[in-house]
């Protein structure tokens, strides 16, 4: 380190520093106990002395601290800039990082948002289905306010049949399962034909598949999926899907000869 008999131009002290940087006198003192952030020059009276390049690499020491990072990591990440480019090329990692932040933060602002509300609907405190929609939430599963509407038994079970991989799979299917469906509505195909016999099929197939073939679940999820005014987009699917299928699942069951709700009653 240089020894200066006195401050000179170009040189500021680590008070004038951390006034300009918006930090402490103790905090820059303890950056350079660390090894972090050490004064380019000493006064001969001791007083730690700092350039304006020392300004650059501490804001990235302070932009780095921000976003979580250990002084330990930040001692391996700070470079020595002697180029434009080099310069540039640690301001776009530092962007980057704080680029990747802010989408963290407003993922998980949402998801508070979105928590919040689902709270203030289902009218109860219930920590195990906080927990389930927070899972669903992180998994971005738009279809993660449908747990309000199951009961505890429902809800064990989906938690023993699938996991997060299998959950997502599921639901990606019967998606795309349910805008084949309303394209057929839109086109006015009757339920009696062979395509939309074919989807009737493949809905009921999936149901059973999420029910682990148990009649026993038929009636709940008939309460759940029932929809007597729709709150939202996906509920105003769900209705028109369900007027649609009704008749086609009568004309499905009718050729199979079978009563699935008959045989879930008893």
């Amino acid at each position: 380190m240089i020894k200066r008999k006195a401050i000179p131009q170009g040189y500021m002290t680590v008070g004038e520093v951390a006034k300009k940087m918006g930090v402490t006198v103790r905090t820059l003192q303890y950056y350079d106990k660390e090894g972090v952030f050490s004064p380019s020059a000493e006064s001969e009276g001791g007083r730690r002395l700092y350039t304006d390049k020392d300004l650059i690499a501490l804001h990235q020491i302070l932009s780095l601290k921000s976003l979580g990072f250990s002084l330990d990591t930040i001692k391996q990440r700070l470079t020595s800039f002697e180029t434009p480019e080099e310069f540039a090329k640690a301001l776009t990692e530092q962007a980057d990082d704080i680029r990747r932040n802010i989408e963290r933060l407003t993922d998980s602002l949402t998801a508070i948002e979105q928590l919040k509300e689902e709270a203030l609907q289902m009218q109860t405190v219930d920590f195990k289905k906080y927990a389930d929609i927070i899972v669903n939430l992180q998994m971005k599963n738009e279809f993660y306010y449908l747990i309000k509407r199951f009961d505890e038994d429902t809800l064990d079970m989906i938690r023993e049949q699938f996991d997060k991989e299998s959950g997502l799979d599921f639901m990606n299917r019967f998606q795309r399962l349910s805008e084949e469906i309303l394209q057929l509505q839109k086109e006015h195909i009757p339920p009696g034909s062979e395509k939309c016999q074919q989807i009737t099929e493949a809905y009921w197939n999936l149901i059973m598949e999420f029910t682990g073939g148990d009649p026993g679940m038929l009636p709940r999820l008939v309460e759940i999926g029932t929809i007597d005014h729709a709150a939202n987009e996906w509920e105003e699917k769900q209705k028109t899907i369900n007027e649609y299928l009704e008749p086609a699942l009568e004309i499905y069951f009718s050729e199979l000869g079978v009563n699935p709700f008959g045989e879930a009653e008893k």
